[in-house]
């Protein structure tokens, strides 16, 4: 009797990990409260994205599992859960339906020396655009942020431009690479600290236009 009790204590115990790794972002909910799991960390965007006249959400949410944190002697808590990003469809009346759950796009944080800190935005014209910057504390004085726009077309979203803008926190130059997909056209502006700015255009390889679920630091 005793050798049974123990053996379901601690099947149960076993099963605690999954329960909590099992929590997930709703499939509907009428704002990021309803949708996103208590304790996670997320933001939000919310515009037209479908053009069907009715807002729509996008939301970038890291989970908080234990087993993926880490805390310094000063306390400070480091998160390396893989965050996800989701794309709620707007519902006349109110609310949100899932539209798509992408769990490996955004890149998780790997070590404690570079911070990602992502950003969204749904412009007025219905694209979404996502952001990456870069901060290492050690090892490199250059500070990368990635523009991702993404617009939704033919069933899908496709990446359709993008601006990396890498900052030299010693010297304060600046070069900024922005790619436009669908005119194949590719902008580099640099600028330094005297505040001289050139600019190089040329021509981008054909290519079809990707679209979302690719990890966006690859």
């Amino acid at each position: 009797m005793k050798k049974t009790v123990l053996c379901l204590l601690f099947a149960t115990m076993a099963l605690v990990p999954h329960l909590t790794n099992a929590q997930n972002l709703k499939n509907s909910g009428k704002s990021t409260a309803e949708i996103v799991p208590s304790g996670w960390a997320a933001m939000h965007a919310i515009g037209d994205l479908n053009n069907d006249g009715v807002n729509d959400m996008a939301i970038i949410a890291t989970p908080n599992h234990k087993e993926k944190m880490r805390t310094r002697e000063d306390g400070y808590v480091y998160n390396f859960n893989q965050p996800q990003l989701a794309i709620y469809w707007g519902v006349k009346g109110g609310g949100y339906k899932l539209y798509k759950n992408y769990d490996k796009v955004i890149p998780a944080r790997e070590d404690e020396f570079i911070s990602i800190d992502p950003s969204l935005e749904i412009t007025k014209n219905g694209t979404l655009k996502i952001g990456l910057e870069y901060f290492a504390s050690a090892g490199s004085w250059t500070q990368p942020t990635i523009i991702h726009v993404f617009r939704y077309q033919n069933g899908e979203f496709f990446l359709i431009g993008k601006d990396v803008t890498e900052l030299e926190r010693n010297s304060g130059k600046t070069v900024v690479t922005s790619d436009n997909y669908l005119t194949g056209k590719r902008i580099v502006t640099t600028s330094d600290s005297k505040s001289k700015t050139q600019a190089k255009r040329s021509d981008l390889s054909k290519s079809a236009l990707k679209p979302l679920g690719f990890k966006l630091d690859d």
